[in-house]
């Protein structure tokens, strides 16, 4: 994709918030007992994702549910394929045993990240149940992974890009997608 590829705004920094409102409402009414539930952000995007819908749930229902972040560049199996990173440092300071997880992520593709986060997660724990949350499902699945509580679900062609804008790591919230030129 070049700088002058076409753009198309999905989601208004105004429909953002009320994606991840209606988001933080479904994990609450689906998501059991909240007091075993957490939230595990993927880095980079899901870690401010899930602090977003933490801070929501918690004016919703005056309950804080424990945040961490998980980075899953070793667990990858497309290392080859994708940019490399220096990773990030995961952060889960509470036990997962018989918790419900709920995995946050910006966008799911191909499925092989969450795969990754899977991995990842029973590392550190054994938890009851995890459940995922992503703000855009773009489709174009590679193995079979569904997420239990979506955003937007965004058809898109496999030479789009879908780009996440979130305050905390770019200045402003929004969704683009970035289309090819031609």
């Amino acid at each position: 994709m070049s700088a002058s590829s076409p753009v198309v705004e999905i989601l208004s920094a105004e429909e953002m918030r009320r994606t991840l409102n209606r988001l933080a409402s479904e994990v609450i009414e689906r998501g059991g007992d909240l007091r075993h539930l957490v939230l595990i952000g993927i880095y980079t995007r899901g870690v401010p994702l899930a602090h977003m819908l933490a801070h929501q749930i918690q004016r919703l229902e005056e309950v804080q549910l424990p945040v961490g972040a998980i980075d899953i560049t070793l667990y990858r199996d497309d290392l080859d394929k994708i940019s490399t990173r220096t990773p990030a440092r995961t952060k889960i300071p509470f036990d997962l045993t018989n918790k419900v997880v709920v995995l946050v992520d910006d966008v799911i593709y191909s499925g092989r990240t969450i795969r990754a986060a899977l991995n990842a997660v029973l590392d550190y724990g054994r938890p009851s149940a995890i459940r995922l949350a992503v703000l855009v499902d773009r489709g174009h699945r590679e193995l079979p992974i569904h997420p239990d509580f979506v955003g937007r679900v965004l058809p898109t062609a496999k030479d789009e890009l879908v780009k996440v804008f979130l305050h905390d790591t770019d200045g402003r919230d929004g969704v683009q997608l970035l289309k090819p030129e031609g």
